[in-house]
C-alpha cells in the first residue's frame, strides 16, 4: 500500500521559513518523481514544484521560483519543500504528490499525500 505523508506544516511569520516532509512508503521512491502542490480555500490546486527521481532536474511555479526549494533524499524515501520569505499568500494546504513522470501537471500524479496546512500571518 502506497502512503505519502506530509509534515512541517504551521503557522509562521511573514517573511519566515518552514520546511516540509514528505515519506513515502510501498513504492519504489527512487523511480518516482515527486511533486508539490497546493490549494487554497476557494482556490484551484496550484503547481509549486517537482523533482525528477535522480535529483538532477527541478521545475518550479512562477509564483515560488527563487523563494522554495525542492530536494530529497532517496535513502530516506522522503522528499523536501524548503520554503523561505514566506508570504501570506503562501497559505494553502500542501500536498506532496508522486508520479513516474516529473510533470506539473497535478492529474498526472498517481499518489498524494492527506496535505498539510501552512498559515503564513502579515
Amino acid at each position: 500500500q502506497v502512503q505519502l505523508v506530509e509534515s512541517g506544516g504551521g503557522l509562521v511569520q511573514a517573511g519566515g521559513s518552514l520546511r516540509l516532509s514528505c515519506a513515502a512508503s510501498g513504492l519504489p521512491f527512487s523511480s518516482y518523481a515527486m511533486g508539490w502542490f497546493r490549494q487554497a480555500p476557494g482556490k484551484e490546486r496550484e503547481f509549486v514544484a517537482a523533482i525528477n527521481w535522480s535529483a538532477d532536474k527541478t521545475y518550479y511555479g512562477n509564483s515560488v521560483k527563487g523563494r522554495f526549494t525542492i530536494s530529497r533524499d532517496n535513502a530516506k524515501n522522503t522528499a523536501y519543500l524548503q520554503m523561505n520569505n514566506l508570504k501570506p499568500e503562501d497559505t494553502a494546504v500542501y500536498y506532496c504528490a508522486a508520479d513516474s513522470i516529473m510533470t506539473n501537471f497535478d492529474l498526472e500524479y498517481d499518489y498524494w499525500g492527506p496535505g498539510t496546512q501552512v498559515t503564513v500571518s502579515s
